[in-house]
């Protein structure tokens, strides 16, 4: 791996000049390189959050919406399928932020032409997947649902969700993956401005298909699936513009030349914090549906409760990935450190104050969903007992994209697999056991997120020691 800033200008594989214009590289990428650190730091983050608050919004307004039919039913339905879903985002994921760390650190070494080769990979490469998932839940909708914790009273609701939300996975797959992968370049405000249209449609058409047009489960489904489409069909014209770095032509495909190896290395663990999310949500389903449906209910809403603060923090740690990515691709150790630092600070700050006002306000936010009293009372309890966690967030996900940005794979691994499986099901099992409560069980989720954290910081310690030596980063991007 090269150590030599990037310098705008363009080369192809072997290193020889195209015609591409530095100017637009250089104006892409000059807010990573040259900018004092808080402007650096805070101009990537501002959309990355903004985006997330729009995915925010978007999950809640599914919820909110269906809550106000007065089903509980439903609503537990929706928190059941919501795992099955969090598998397609994981996929999107995998390319997002795989793509992401690889295409800001070959920028930060100066091969913009490796870039075009790994977007255009991440696109079409996604694209396949998502089209095999789509025919996968036809198929089997049915069983996927009885799978993740579907009683005989939502079983209906919730076949029926997946099967209308199967035909946005391709969308799904391609729009959350360039929404991470159009960052790289530098282009943050694209990044958010294709998560707004695509949330932004489904909060408005979501008030309408569920409440005036009275198609209830299937109606949050139809909006998921046309939000999914808008924010595609934004993110391709922009990649199809004369206005990127990027490329999803055919002709850049590329898998060889350490293209797939470099984003999956690090998109994998990522990913596979999703699915163990996903999975363990598929745990904690069935554990509480021994307590009946209202606890499920309860449990989903808190969940999305819980999310006010979760999702600000991702967006946090998210935007400065392609920053620290692009410093450490340039082998510059003090502007990495400095701006590392810097966010440490903001994200312990966005905490604390975030988990008081989730804290403090758990019971009106619950109530805007629920309305039966058992499941608004299992709602308030779980909400603030997954805030606990809240104070050490911000510090987690900060470390997470720290160590991606590095390209270490094991280290993104450990800590990916930890969080969501190592850690979480053996405590979420025990708790289960030694307990049989329904909050001691939820209980398991802060805990868990506070061993996390302190397995993050020694984590991200071995790898800033070891890829990020006095003279420059490693060459090895698979240990």
């Amino acid at each position: 791996m090269s150590n030599k800033p990037y310098t705008g200008k363009k080369t192809d594989m072997a290193g020889t000049s195209q015609k591409d214009s530095p100017a637009a590289q250089n104006k892409s990428t000059e807010i990573f390189r040259d900018a004092p650190v808080p402007k650096a730091v805070i101009s990537n983050i501002i959309p990355s959050i903004v985006s997330m608050i729009m995915v925010l919004v978007y999950n809640l307004a599914d919820t909110f919406f269906i809550g106000q039919t007065k089903d509980a039913y439903m609503v537990a339905a929706v928190s059941v399928a919501t795992p099955a879903f969090l598998i397609f985002m994981a996929v999107g994921m995998l390319f997002g932020i795989g793509g992401t760390s690889l295409i800001s650190r070959m920028l930060g070494e100066g091969n913009p032409q490796k870039a075009k080769n790994t977007s255009a990979f991440c696109f079409w490469t996604g694209l396949t997947i998502g089209v095999i998932a789509m025919l996968f839940i036809w198929c089997f909708a049915i069983p996927v649902c009885r799978t993740i914790g579907a009683s005989e009273d939502t079983i209906g609701y919730a076949s029926e969700y997946l099967n209308i939300v199967a035909l946005g996975i391709p969308f799904l797959i391609i729009s959350n993956s360039f929404s991470n992968i159009i960052r790289a370049e530098g282009n943050a405000k694209t990044a958010m401005l294709g998560m707004i249209i695509g949330n932004l449609a489904n909060i408005i058409l979501d008030p309408v298909m569920i409440l005036g047009l009275h198609w209830n489960v299937a109606g949050a489904a139809i909006a998921t699936v046309i939000g999914n489409i808008a924010a595609a069909v934004f993110y391709l014209r922009h990649l199809l513009s004369k206005k990127t770095l990027l490329s999803i032509h055919p002709k850049d495909y590329m898998a060889g030349h350490g293209v797939a190896a470099g984003v999956l290395a690090i998109g994998i663990p990522a990913s596979l914090n999703s699915i163990l999310m996903s999975t363990s949500n598929i745990i904690i389903n069935n554990i509480m549906s021994d307590y009946g449906d209202m606890t499920v209910a309860g449990l989903g809403v808190a969940m999305k409760v819980n999310m006010i603060v979760v999702m600000l923090l991702i967006g946090l740690g998210s935007g400065i990935q392609p920053l620290l990515g692009y410093c450490f691709g340039a082998g510059n150790k003090q502007r990495y450190t400095a701006v590392l630092k810097f966010s440490l600070c903001l994200a312990l700050c966005l905490s604390l104050i975030m988990t008081a006002i989730c804290y403090l306000g758990a019971k009106p936010l619950v109530h805007a969903f629920l309305e039966d009293p058992d499941a608004l009372g299992y709602g308030i309890s779980f909400a603030r007992i997954y805030i606990y966690s809240g104070p050490v967030m911000g510090l987690l996900f900060v470390f997470i994209n720290a160590i991606q940005s590095t390209g270490a794979a094991l280290p993104s691994l450990i800590l990916s697999i930890s969080r969501q499986g190592l850690l979480y099901i053996p405590i979420l099992l025990t708790f289960r056991s030694l307990f049989d409560s329904a909050p001691m069980v939820a209980a398991a989720q802060p805990v868990t997120d506070y061993l996390s954290t302190l397995l993050a910081v020694i984590l991200f310690a071995y790898t800033y020691k070891k890829y990020f030596k006095a003279n420059g980063p490693s060459d090895s991007i698979s240990d």
